[in-house]
């Protein structure tokens, strides 16, 4: 089963539900005349995300996509996480990764769908950092960095790591 936040954005629009609004902040008079902010919700989980910064309706509907999937990574696991101890990284993840080190933006299209695929290999290791990195082909120093971009996800790993009785990744 493919993660949601690794679905094409085509695929994963046609299970989400979008909504306009107003919202208050930056934009002049025309801030509260137009609905420029979007929120979406993907309707399986009910997870929801929005952007509203931006003067531009579709530009707030990119950040509000990008947000979505980012969320998507972080709170959702694959069923079939459990088996990814002995499996290989997608070509994305593959694509990535140079010398031990992951390559991506935090703000790139690519980086949730890679958020995902590291967050359920750690998963499937129990949270010990040193065979999910070995089996991505990244150091540990670089897995740990990679969820630093998103200080979400290395707070998850760290409540899971606790709750594990294991130390805290810094």
């Amino acid at each position: 089963m493919v993660h949601p936040a690794q679905l094409p954005i085509e695929d994963l629009l046609k299970q989400c539900s979008f909504r306009r609004t107003r919202r208050s902040g930056p934009g002049g008079q025309h801030r509260n005349k137009v609905e420029t902010a979007v929120v979406i919700e993907y309707l399986p989980t009910q997870i929801r995300a929005e952007g509203s910064e931006r003067r531009s309706q579709s530009q707030n509907r990119e950040i509000a996509i990008h947000r979505l999937r980012t969320q998507l990574a972080l709170q959702l696991r694959t069923p079939a996480s459990e088996s990814l101890c002995d499996a290989i990284p997608s070509q994305l993840w593959r694509s990535r990764v140079t010398g031990g080190k992951v390559s991506v933006n935090v703000a790139h299209a690519d980086f949730p769908s890679l958020l995902s695929e590291a967050l359920d290999f750690l998963t499937a290791n129990a949270y010990e950092v040193s065979p999910c990195a070995e089996r991505l082909g990244v150091t540990n120093s670089q897995l740990v960095k990679f969820l630093k971009l998103e200080p979400a996800a290395l707070r998850a790993v760290n409540r899971h790591r606790s709750e594990l009785d294991m130390p805290a990744l810094r």
